[in-house]
């Protein structure tokens, strides 16, 4: 597989990811932990199907226990984080807070061994993270709510999770896209666990409730996984993060679509900001010969 073949294919769990606000909303009022076990098990279970059915199962008795650790934990991390951060803040400004992820990939690639920072680096992380103060402050024009303070400390939290995660799988490009499947597996039990111990269980509000379950299940907590190992591993990791702020876009507009947000000129001017601020990070990686090409 070449590597621009392997940038697109990531490109597509970008795409699957603007759907993810969307479907959150729309499951609730099931919890985070239950809502996480529930599509994390519907994705596992797909991926294992396929390495059954291509004869990949060796390959995961191969993989390293402290590998699985990672990914479970970054896989697990993220989405419980996001899925809180949805349940105590508005759907946009949290799922805007979290899309701070593609600009810290491209800022925290450009770290790693043999790369460097440079000044359209950290002009890019300004205005990206004015983005997010802009939706904090602004909002749906109310101004600066503290009730809702958690929730964005939350996406926050899972937006560093993400870019951490993406950015260290770089160097584990020797192991195969097939252990996204324990990945995927254990991060469920590890919810379900979870989800006894500290939750109540409410289950899915009615046909429409479960259906934003499985899509979750099926694309944005599932097929998104491994098209985006693929694409962390082999394709060219500054263009995905930059590419990644579309994500953000279309599913703002989704939910401003479905009425779910408002379509406030903060909303739109922060998510103007965050996504110029990826794009001029990513130009500063290219203009100075920066980008990843191993």
């Amino acid at each position: 597989m070449t590597r621009p073949q392997a940038t697109m294919i990531g490109f597509v769990a970008v795409l699957l990811w603007s759907l993810l606000a969307l479907f959150t909303v729309g499951s609730a009022p099931t919890p985070p932990l239950l809502l996480n076990a529930i599509c994390f098990a519907i994705g596992g279970t797909l991926g294992l199907i396929w390495v059954a059915a291509t004869g990949e199962l060796q390959q995961l008795r191969e993989v390293p226990l402290h590998v699985y650790a990672f990914g479970t934990l970054g896989i697990f991390g993220y989405h419980a984080l996001y899925f809180s951060a949805l349940r105590l803040s508005p759907a946009a400004e949290a799922g805007l807070i979290a899309y701070l992820w593609p600009l810290l990939i491209v800022l925290l690639s450009s770290l790693l061994p043999g790369e460097h920072l440079r000044r359209g680096h950290v002009l890019g992380a300004c205005l990206g993270f004015g983005g997010a103060a802009l939706i904090i402050l602004g909002g749906d024009g109310a101004g600066f709510d503290p009730a809702h303070l958690p929730g964005y400390g939350l996406a926050l939290a899972c937006a560093l999770t993400w870019s951490g995660y993406s950015v260290l799988s770089r160097k584990l490009g020797a192991v195969p896209t097939s252990s996204v499947v324990v990945f995927c597996l254990a991060s469920a039990l590890l919810s379900a666990g979870l989800h006894l111990a500290v939750e109540d269980t409410v289950w899915p509000d009615g046909p429409l409730g479960w259906a934003s379950i499985i899509g979750l299940g099926l694309g944005p907590v599932g097929l998104a996984f491994y098209v985006w190992d693929i694409g962390v591993k082999q394709g060219d990791i500054q263009m995905l993060g930059t590419a990644s702020y579309a994500a953000p876009l279309l599913s703002t507009m989704l939910l401003v679509l479905t009425g779910i947000a408002s379509a406030t000129w903060s909303l739109g001017l922060a998510a103007v900001l965050i996504s110029g601020g990826a794009a001029l990070a990513a130009r500063a990686s290219l203009s100075s010969g920066q980008v990843d090409r191993r």
